[in-house]
């Protein structure tokens, strides 16, 4: 029979047992007792070993058993303080409940004595209430009114009230009585406002506005002091005004928008203390309509005045010439003025004396930018004081992103209630309608009439007409108007002249050497003014940006638009940079880069550097290439030194020496050097460089003759001496190559 396993005991893996009704042969047989002697054996031994460990289990038992006595009283006791405690809850529930339910009853009838004394105090209100009307005290009336709408919409027209309140003599229910009393408190109110109002009583209306409130006619109040204030406001033009003034209408809209500001920051307080923050804006709605209908009525009767539309009509019809077809082949006559240049063109004055006259246009320029500033002026204020004073207490105690967020939107509704006022669309129609065509034409006027003008004083240097300094005095006043206009007009003028200067050199009876000598100096003439309109450009934009002018228009939102504005005016000023270096490049071109090509030739004519000691010295006594440059490069250079400005002549001296450079380098590569002779370059050398800097007071001459600097260095090698070991190992930052320095040192015989 199979024994189970023990728990615990390792069990060796045997093979499964065969079934003995199909052993069949005595082998077989064999092999299966065999195999179950085996199991027998181990079964023995384990049960051996388990009863070999009997003495610890019954061990274990009798101490299990000496424990019994302690758990049966452990027990007892357990089930003993179940029984005390269960009977101890049961008791507090019942206890409990009890005083729940008491605690409900004292709560019931503690409302119902509230609700009992709110009842009294609405009863006693209401007959006071009555009472302080009668006797004409509305202060006192205001009071038990006030006192009477604190108490609970549940309390007047709950059912008790219903029932207690009402009295022989008024029978009504409390909170129709409560009604009437408002509604009648408010028609007394209005009457004695409007009274006080007409008769500019400060303390009367003082007194009724802030009564207001109290008894819950906010926007009544509110209505009737807005029509107060507007009334203050209201302009009334003097009948002995006379309209044909300047600054007539300027005057009127200051006046109004005056009178308003002063209005919004005497009384803003005073509506705020007694009607809470933000009660102003609605105050401010009813002043923008009265400014609306000012406004409006103002700027007709300006457009009838001034013939608005009709100057519009006729200034824009009548554009100033273009300045292209104005030649100036005159300009290196003497003296040159005004005078020359109509003997010139005569049609010029004639022109100049049919076109309409810019000083009208200046003046209703003037009025337009003077009423646009006291709109603009106003704007910012309004915005500002509303904003300012909504929020400096609402802002105190958040953080600084909520300041932030908070700010930004009452801003944004500030500005809301300001675009949606009409007078924001008259003046913006104004600019766009008026303003903009008459400044554009008048800048293009006043800039012809700069460069017809123009005049040049030969007895001066640099050679600089009177055009950049009058066009940018104007383009700086101009500037410092509240609005912008075009700006393009000094630019194409001046590249108008660029243009036609050389190309129209003059009349073919005019010698050619007075031609070419006139047309240089008109070239030098135009591109000095280019310089300093370029100077005046670059300050008058930096000036600016350090102190933009009509900011104080503007709200701080607004800034960063007119900032980028005023930025806008670096990009002409780079347009004058690359006409500039374009008019440079054209003038060197025509004028003296030919003159260059044949130079350096003429210099190193029948000059020789293979030298003895004898013709070394006589080469260093007679020093001929180095006069011989100083009186060719001085024939080239005259008259531009003294007649160019700083930065022009610094130009014109860069491409000269650019030009000069490259056949200087070629043709010292045609000679052949001996010792002495590499030692006499190198001094011709120097001393050219010497005197170049001299010529100027920028120092980056010799930057340009490194290469011929580091040829002269090569040149002056000891024999024997390894060119590239030389090359590589000076240190020096070369500009020349390897296969050019070797090519170089092979120059020397």
């Amino acid at each position: 029979m199979a024994v189970p396993n023990l728990p615990g005991s390792e069990q060796p893996t045997q093979a499964p047992r065969r079934d003995p009704r199909r052993l069949t042969n005595l082998g077989e047989i064999l092999s299966c007792l065999s195999s179950y002697q085996s199991e027998e054996a181990e079964l023995s031994a384990s049960l051996t070993e388990l009863l070999s460990d009997r003495d610890s289990i019954t061990q274990s038992l009798q101490l299990l058993q000496s424990l019994i006595p302690s758990l049966d009283d452990l027990h007892g006791e357990s089930s003993h303080l179940v029984d005390k405690v269960s009977s101890t809850a049961h008791t507090a529930e019942r206890v409990g409940g009890r005083v729940k339910s008491l605690d409900q009853e004292m709560g019931r009838i503690s409302q119902a004595v509230d609700r009992v004394g709110q009842v009294m105090e609405l009863k006693s209100s209401l007959m006071q209430l009555q009472a302080s009307i009668d006797a004409q005290d509305w202060e006192s009336a205001t009071r038990y009114c006030a006192r009477a709408m604190s108490l609970p919409p549940q309390v007047i027209s709950g059912p008790f009230a219903e029932a207690v309140v009402p009295t022989a003599e008024n029978h009504l229910p409390p909170s129709q009585t409560l009604q009437t009393a408002r509604e009648e408190l408010l028609t007394i109110f209005s009457k004695h406002f409007a009274q006080a109002s007409r008769s500019r009583d400060a303390a009367a209306t003082s007194r009724y506005f802030k009564l207001f409130p109290l008894i819950g006619w906010e926007a009544e109040g509110l209505e009737a002091y807005a029509s107060f204030v507007v009334d203050l406001v209201r302009v009334r033009a003097p009948t002995s005004a006379n309209t044909a003034s300047p600054l007539y209408h300027v005057t009127v809209l200051t006046a109004l928008f005056e009178n308003v500001a002063t209005i919004v920051d005497q009384h803003h307080p005073v509506v705020e203390k007694y009607y809470g923050k933000g009660k102003m804006q609605i105050v401010v709605e009813r002043l923008l309509e009265e400014c609306d209908r000012v406004v409006r009525s103002t700027l007709s009767s300006w457009r009838e005045d001034r013939a608005i539309g009709k100057k519009v009509n006729t200034f824009t019809a009548n554009w100033p010439s273009d300045l292209t077809d104005f030649q100036l082949s005159v300009i290196g006559s003497s003296p040159f003025s005004l005078n020359s240049l109509r003997k010139q063109h005569p049609s010029n004055t004639a022109n100049e004396d049919d076109n309409p006259n810019p000083r009208e246009i200046d003046k209703v320029l003037s009025e337009i930018a003077g009423m646009c500033g006291r709109w603009n002026l106003f704007r910012k204020f309004l915005v500002e004081q509303l904003q300012h004073k909504e929020l400096s207490e609402d802002l105190a105690e958040v953080s600084a992103e909520n300041e932030d967020i908070g700010s930004s939107v009452q801003l944004s509704e500030q500005i809301r209630l300001l675009e949606k006022c009409h007078s924001q669309g008259d003046f913006d129609e104004l600019l766009s309608s008026c303003y903009v065509p008459l400044e554009i034409w008048y800048i293009r006027a006043i800039i012809e009439k700069a460069h017809r003008r123009s005049t040049c004083d030969f007895s001066q240097v640099p050679l600089v007409s009177t055009t950049p300094d009058d066009v940018f005095y104007m383009l700086k006043t101009y500037h410092n108007h509240p609005e912008g206009g075009d700006r393009t007009g000094l630019r194409w003028g001046i590249k108008s002249k660029l243009d036609d200067a050389y190309r129209n050199p003059g009349s073919s009876s005019t010698r050619p050497e007075r031609s070419e000598r006139e047309s240089r100096s008109s070239l030098v003439i135009l591109l000095n003014d280019l310089d300093v309109s370029l100077s005046h450009m670059d300050r008058l934009t930096k000036d600016l940006l350090a102190y933009p002018a009509g900011t104080q228009l503007y709200l701080d939102a607004e800034q960063q638009g007119v900032k980028s504005a005023i930025m806008s005016l670096f990009g002409t000023t780079a347009k004058f940079a690359a006409i500039l270096k374009s008019g440079m490049e054209q003038m060197f071109s025509q004028l003296m880069r030919a003159k260059l090509r044949t130079l350096i030739p003429d210099v190193y004519k029948d000059v020789s550097y293979i030298l003895d000691e004898n013709s070394y010295a006589n080469a260093e006594h007679q020093d001929v290439v180095r006069k011989r440059f100083t009186k060719f490069w001085e024939g080239l250079a005259d008259g531009y030194k003294d007649t160019f400005t700083e930065n022009n002549y610094r130009v014109l001296f860069g491409l000269a020496i650019d030009a000069l450079l490259r056949p200087w380098e070629k043709h010292i590569l045609t000679l052949q050097f001996s010792e002495l002779g590499a030692v006499h370059f190198d001094r011709d050398l120097r001393s050219i460089v010497a005197y170049l800097s001299s010529q100027t007071t920028f120092g980056d001459i010799r930057e340009k003759f490194v290469r011929l600097q580091q040829i002269s260095l090569l040149l002056n090698l000891d024999h024997g001496e390894d060119v590239e070991a030389f090359y590589n190992g000076s240190g020096t930052p070369w500009k020349l190559s390897l296969q050019e320095a070797k090519s170089i040192a092979g120059l020397k015989v």
